[in-house]
């Protein structure tokens, strides 16, 4: 478990633009949202990259870099950007297990008879200053749910208006 407050793991992949995303050389206004889905096989997921996508633009605007991270392989993260709607929202592959345990991530195994790779993280969302440091983080050990991306929103734009501190350090 990363303690909010506390500069986040690294964070270095390639993204389906054939080009690569690095946390490090990120350099937002505020923030870099990292939303990390569990895969191709999982139609939550795609519902909640299009969502991400969708409002890309309101991110953007609140000076919040934003990039959709997975364990796929290249050819399943390829699938997904050509399939799944999701704007021009950037996607990085190939996150290692070692990785995803780093930023505090459930590992689950795939289900016989499944689309599901032999290992998957579940969901997590990130909310990381400009500096590196973790500002917010949700994590899940299941599909079901995600945080809503109005609210998401609506706390990023109270955060920056009333300069609202990093909570839970105490953990």
């Amino acid at each position: 478990m990363i303690k909010p407050g506390n500069a986040v793991p690294d964070l270095k992949l390639p993204l389906t633009i054939d080009a690569e995303f690095d946390l490090a050389n990120q350099e937002p206004d505020n923030f870099t949202l990292v939303v990390m889905y569990r895969g191709k096989h999982c139609p939550i997921c795609r519902q909640q990259l299009k969502a991400v996508g969708a409002k890309l633009d309101e991110f953007t605007k609140r000076g919040i870099n934003v990039v959709a991270v997975s364990m796929d392989s290249e050819e399943r993260a390829r699938t997904v950007d050509r399939e799944w709607e999701t704007g021009d929202l950037p996607l990085a592959f190939a996150m290692s297990e070692e990785t995803a345990r780093n930023w505090g991530l459930y590992i689950s195994q795939g289900r016989p008879d499944s689309d599901e790779p032999e290992r998957f993280s579940e969901p997590g969302m990130f909310l990381v200053r400009s500096d590196g440091t973790l500002y917010l983080a949700s994590v899940q050990n299941a599909p079901f749910t995600r945080p809503p991306l109005d609210e998401l929103l609506q706390g990023i734009d109270f955060i920056l208006k009333n300069d609202y501190p990093v909570r839970g350090t105490l953990t």
